[in-house]
């Protein structure tokens, strides 16, 4: 797939599948037996858990070890103190998503500072330059998501249709991309719809944010909520008022799948692929470890999820059998158990 989306300051995308190490590279990483730090927006996601494996399934493979893996709970006082006191560890790099952007700047160039290499997740703060404060973003194409999640929603949405969009409330580069695919293509595509926002700064909020626009839009008939997991509470709460609203969103979670599966509230999903953008990063930090120059962007393509396709999308997303909840609802004949 192409990848649409620039980077933080406007680079073209390099695939990732494109950074691959030389066998002079692998040797001299096997060699330094790396110590690498990992700082999570938060672990408690299936995207954090299937990128977080992929990170270590790569540096693992080169003798490189992940000492310390940050939860920071989607608080940026927390993500700029445990930053700061990563500069101050004997760590030779660490991989860091952004939670937002200013507010997090100085914590993220002290690990520069400290002559540690930093490569980013998603986003870039503002005024860090790459080759200079990281070595590099690596990223899913978030406007590519956005552009995605509007195609597979609109055969959802009747002409002249009210469509909301609930998004991030926080200064957060991957998101405000999304919106901004989102509206794009709707303006292009679907000029007879009217889109209004909402939103959210913490995830148990966005269910209230959803409470707040179908108080100001009775008229609601579509939603792109950001990602799967406030998708979830968003479902919840439109249920809880009797509204059936078809919904796109990004992220393929297992509830959000499941939902899709089953014909529910989710009518599409833009998927990420964070087991592979893991390796990428992981990859990336490891070359530049070892002194490679790296690209200021390297992105993966998303991926297009359907009622129709959430299967084999489940198995290509998170490398595992499509787990009994997404077989069930697709009526599948499962075996029989085993009996002793």
């Amino acid at each position: 797939m192409v990848i649409t989306g620039l980077g933080p300051h406007g680079e073209r995308a390099v695939p990732a599948d494109q950074i691959v190490m030389s066998e002079a590279e692998a040797a001299a990483a096997r060699a330094g037996r790396y110590s690498v730090a990992v700082v999570l927006h938060t672990t408690a996601s299936d995207w954090s858990s299937q990128e977080l494996a992929g990170m270590v399934s790569v540096l693992g493979s080169y003798s490189a070890a992940v000492v310390e893996v940050v939860d920071c709970g989607f608080d940026m006082t927390v993500q700029s103190r445990e930053l700061q006191r990563l500069a101050q560890e004997p760590v030779d790099a660490v991989i860091s998503i952004p939670i937002g952007n200013a507010a997090v700047a100085d914590a993220h160039q002290a690990i520069s500072r400290a002559g540690k290499t930093l490569v980013l997740l998603d986003n870039a703060p503002t005024g860090m330059l790459p080759g200079v404060d990281y070595a590099s973003v690596v990223s899913t194409d978030n406007f590519g998501l956005g552009t995605i999640a509007a195609e597979l929603l609109a055969p959802h949405l009747p002409e002249e249709a009210v469509a909301g969009i609930i998004n991030y409330g926080v200064d957060f580069f991957a998101t405000h991309e999304r919106e901004i695919a989102f509206r794009k293509w709707m303006q292009l595509q679907r000029p007879d719809v009217t889109l209004v926002r909402e939103r959210f700064k913490t995830i148990d909020e966005a269910g209230a944010a959803f409470d707040r626009l179908v108080a100001g839009n009775d008229d609601l008939e579509g939603l792109f909520v950001t990602w799967d997991e406030p998708a979830i509470r968003v479902i919840a709460a439109a249920r809880a008022r009797g509204l059936d609203l078809p919904i796109a969103t990004v992220d393929l979670g297992i509830t959000a799948a499941t939902e899709l599966c089953e014909g529910g509230l989710v009518k599409g999903i833009a998927s990420q692929r964070p087991h592979e953008q893991g390796v990428a990063a992981g990859v990336a930090t490891l070359l530049a470890l070892v002194g490679r120059p790296l690209p200021p962007w390297i992105a993966l393509p998303g991926l297009a999820v359907t009622e129709r396709n959430v299967i084999e999308a489940y198995q290509v997303v998170w490398h595992a059998p499509a787990p009994p909840a997404l077989l069930n609802a697709r009526k599948w004949n499962l075996p029989r158990q085993a009996t002793s």
